[in-house]
């Protein structure tokens, strides 16, 4: 999860669903690289995925799709099962892991407990002219969504940043370096933050938060 604005709008969303009753638990498309397929070492494009929820997430079958925004053409995300509160986990698009990403975006290691899962199937393809992505939980339902429009077409190549944690929208926002803990990958030219994570005391006051407005909603119930 990227610092900054992200916490205060997410935070908002998710308190309106808890305070309602609704769910304990929040997933957002927040970083997609549609360019990097084809504009990058990592020869795969990817996302990231973060759990702005007060509680873990079992993702086990979950399915994901790009703009034919259909759970019939949808592919299943595997290597992950479970996102954990305040956790920003990564997808990236193949039937084996990756070799490339780790040591493109951060040398030698990935950071401790960072999550790398896949995705991969026929029918899904995240396009640079612009695309989609849908999540939906292994019963079809639609977990959240975003559009995104076309990718930058030269270097530097920056990921499309949805710090807000926002869904049914269409990011323009590119990441860029320093806001919201996007950095310039390890072997240069590539712009974002790939499973970067709030600050700890950040966390427990955003889901300290929402539980007073909980709290409150039940009070006026």
């Amino acid at each position: 999860m990227k610092l900054g604005s992200r916490y205060l709008m997410s935070a908002l969303a998710v308190a309106s669903i808890a305070a309602s009753g609704a769910v304990q638990a929040q997933l957002a498309f927040t970083e997609v690289a549609p360019w990097s397929s084809g504009s990058s070492v990592v020869a795969a494009d990817w996302f990231e995925l973060t759990n702005f929820g007060s509680s873990a997430v079992d993702i086990t079958g979950w399915k994901v799709d790009d703009n034919s925004n259909s759970f019939g053409s949808s592919v299943s995300l595997v290597g992950i099962t479970s996102i954990a509160p305040g956790e920003s986990v990564i997808f990236i698009e193949g039937a084996a892991a990756n070799a490339n990403f780790v040591p493109k975006w951060f040398g030698g290691a990935a950071p401790a407990g960072l999550q790398i899962g896949r995705y991969s199937g026929s029918g899904i393809g995240l396009g640079t002219g612009g695309d989609a992505l849908n999540l939906y939980a292994a019963d079809g339902t639609l977990a959240t969504r975003v559009d995104f429009g076309a990718s930058p077409s030269a270097a530097p190549f920056a990921t499309f940043d949805n710090s807000a944690g926002l869904s049914g929208v269409t990011l323009t926002t590119l990441s860029a370096v320093g806001v919201n803990g996007a950095f310039v990958a390890f072997a240069g030219g590539e712009i974002g933050s790939p499973g970067v994570v709030p600050e700890p005391g950040t966390w427990a006051l955003m889901v300290g938060g929402m539980a007073l407005l909980a709290g409150a909603a039940r009070r006026r119930g």
